[in-house]
């Protein structure tokens, strides 16, 4: 028997029948799994507008939303001076398609772009969302943001990549939880909702210090491993990259 797997997708192939089974199976299995995604990109010096990048993911999710009919999107977007913060939740194929767009629009000449990417983490059948839903937020000024860290540039740039992955991240946790809370008793629209916890939102600085670390993988490199399978042999003793086919 042989066994083809790529993140999200496991083919057992024995026949044409029992293939097309086993896919039919996965298919319905993880088709309700929800997933997190958390990228952050740095953007244009050029653009004069940041909520352009808004409307994009605006459009993009309402599009994806049609062809993934059931799989609603939820996250937040956070748009600095220099460069932008993404959470998404969604299915695993919806926010492959919103990874396949991030390395479009850093590739394209024109049109809404981005610079360079990196994804901090993909989470996989996550107990619950975070978001209830997909907004976006244009964070007017930097410096009033992650007060609460209560520590300067400097000292983030002496930090490892672990270190920083895990503040950013560990903050995202917490602004979820709050506005969780929050929207069960408040009318307030989100956006102003935002603007209240100015301390609970990442720093710009941090987000700069995680696009310049080599140790995570740009968005090019994580859509090729995601489309790279892992082929392996269970019936043979074969091992891939062996000169003689008896080795194991």
């Amino acid at each position: 028997m042989c066994y083809s797997m790529c993140p999200g997708t496991v083919h057992r192939c024995m026949s044409d029948q029992g293939c097309s089974w086993i896919s039919t199976v996965l298919e319905v299995f993880t088709k309700f799994l929800l997933n997190r995604l958390v990228v952050v990109a740095s953007l244009p010096q050029q653009l004069e507008d940041q909520r352009d990048i808004g409307v994009h993911y605006e459009e993009l999710n309402l599009r994806l939303q049609r062809r993934y009919q059931g799989d609603a999107i939820t996250g937040l977007l956070l748009l600095y001076p220099s460069c932008m913060l993404h959470v998404i939740e969604s299915s695993s194929e919806v926010l492959v398609s919103l990874l396949h767009d991030l390395k479009d629009m850093q590739e394209r000449s024109n049109g809404v772009r981005i610079e360079a990417s990196k994804v901090l983490v993909m989470s996989h059948n996550i107990p619950r969302r975070l978001f209830q839903q997909w907004s976006y937020k244009v964070m007017n000024v930097e410096a009033k943001v992650g007060v609460a860290l209560n520590r300067d540039s400097l000292d983030v740039e002496e930090d490892d990549t672990e270190t920083l992955v895990r503040t950013c991240l560990s903050m995202l946790l917490k602004l979820g939880n709050h506005l969780l809370k929050v929207t069960k008793v408040s009318k307030m629209p989100l956006d102003s909702l935002l603007d209240e916890i100015p301390e609970m939102m990442v720093p710009q600085h941090v987000l700069v210090q995680l696009l310049s670390r080599t140790e995570l993988q740009s968005t090019q490199q994580h859509v090729q491993a995601y489309h790279t399978p892992i082929n392996i042999l269970t019936c043979s003793g074969h091992v891939f990259g062996s000169s003689c086919p008896t080795t194991v």
